[in-house]
This record gives structure tokens, C-alpha cells and sequence, in this order.
């Protein structure tokens, strides 16, 4: 049984991971700013099995206090972290022109400086074989078709996919994988605030279920890559 950290987890694709990996028997940490999401996640899991294990953590990745809040929370029940999966994120959905700075440091703080801020206070609660998973998007991958009106949601992402490959030449002595996963369209929110005319083929269920199988078996074959999972871009 792993001990799994994922952020985001109070709806689409965070919610839907947080479930499968409690649903294969792991002790799940499903953090995020919603409150009544993450109780809606618990309900979901007892629904499904009483024995599904969802610790409920409500806590802002970008401006909460980890050494109050979070980390004495995971020392004192968990003692380590096998997996780190950074899924939280936000979208801004406007012109560039119309987009202003503090738009694009509203996205780095919450696509880039949040997950920078969790790495680094987990790392020392992860053991050798660990795997960090950083949820990115085609948005940000290199070559990819782009969209008019996603430009700090993009750049922020592209920023992520970067930091996966500085972090995996320098945690290599602790022997901790690190990947990232550039996601084409699942049926969320966040999909229909960026292309609300538009339906995707996979659901927020189908992805999450990937997003977990790579999270637990992905480290074996992967380091510090960027891989694009896919169908269409939306």
C-alpha cells in the first residue's frame, strides 16, 4: 500500500484519480481549497467501499502555511510520502491584449510557485523510489497547436514541464522519479471555461484512471520526461 499525496482533488480529473488509487487499496491525501469538494470526495468513496482510505486535507498550495498546517499533519500520520501527484491548477481564459501581469502571476503562482512550494516540503518525507507526477497540459508542450486567449495558462505550464526536467537530474541521488503528464481534453470544468462549445471524447473518469496506473507503475520506465497523453488538443 502506497501513501499517495494528490492536489486538487475536490473535482474532474483530481477527484476522479484521488478515487482510483483509494479504490486500489492506497492511502490516499486528497488536498485542496474546497472544503465541501473533498467532502463530496469522502461520500464518494464510503459509497463505493467503506475500506477506501481518503485523508481530507483543506489547504491553499500557493498561500498556506506549510510547517503549521500541512507537514505536521502528514509527519504525525503518515511518516512518508511514496507519491506526490501535483494536479491542483487554475485557467485564465482572455485575450492577450486584455491579459494583465497580474494575470500572469496569478497563473505562475498557481500552475508553477504551488507545486514548487509542495516539492519542496515533501521531499524530505519521501523515500528512495518515490515519483513525483506533475499534471501539465498540451497547452504548454512544445509544438503543439495553441488556442487565442490561454496564453498565461499556457506559458505556466510550459514553466512545469521544464521544472520536471531540471528536478530529475537533481533528484537523482535521492533516487525519486519525477514526470509529467501534458493532458489533451477530459470532460471538466476547466475544459469548458477554455472551449465551452466543445465536448471532449474522454471523461474526467478515463483520465483519472490513467493519471493513477502511471502514478504507481510510471517510474519504472520514465524520469524527467514530458509526455503528452492525448486524443485531441482541445
Amino acid at each position: 500500500m502506497a501513501t499517495i499525496v494528490i492536489t486538487g482533488a475536490s473535482k474532474g480529473i483530481g477527484f476522479e484519480t484521488a478515487l482510483a488509487l483509494a479504490h486500489a487499496g492506497h492511502r490516499v491525501v486528497a488536498v485542496a481549497r474546497s472544503g465541501h469538494g473533498l467532502e463530496k470526495l469522502q461520500e464518494t468513496a464510503l459509497k463505493r467501499s467503506p475500506d477506501m482510505q481518503i485523508l481530507p486535507s483543506v489547504f491553499d498550495i500557493v498561500h498556506g502555511d506549510y510547517e503549521r498546517e500541512f507537514r505536521p499533519f502528514l509527519e504525525e500520520k503518515l511518516g512518508q510520502v511514496d507519491i506526490l501527484i501535483n494536479n491542483a491548477g487554475s485557467l485564465i481564459n482572455r485575450p492577450f491584449e486584455n491579459t494583465s501581469p497580474d494575470d500572469f502571476s496569478a497563473m505562475l503562482e498557481g500552475n508553477l510557485l504551488g507545486h514548487v512550494r509542495m516539492i519542496q516540503q515533501l521531499l524530505p518525507l519521501m523515500p528512495r523510489d518515490g515519483h513525483i507526477v506533475n499534471i501539465g497540459s498540451m497547452g504548454g508542450f512544445q509544438g503543439s497547436v495553441k488556442f487565442p486567449g490561454l496564453a498565461a495558462y499556457s506559458a505556466s505550464k510550459a514553466a512545469l514541464h521544464v521544472l520536471t526536467e531540471c528536478l530529475a537530474m537533481e533528484l537523482e541521488s535521492k533516487a525519486i522519479k519525477i514526470n509529467c503528464l501534458a493532458l489533451g481534453s477530459a470532460q471538466t470544468e476547466m475544459l469548458a471555461q477554455a472551449f465551452p462549445q466543445f465536448e471532449s471524447p474522454i471523461t474526467a473518469h478515463e483520465m483519472g484512471a490513467y493519471i493513477a496506473q502511471f502514478a504507481l507503475t510510471g517510474h519504472r520506465l520514465f524520469n524527467g520526461k514530458i509526455l503528452p497523453v492525448a486524443v485531441t488538443t482541445p
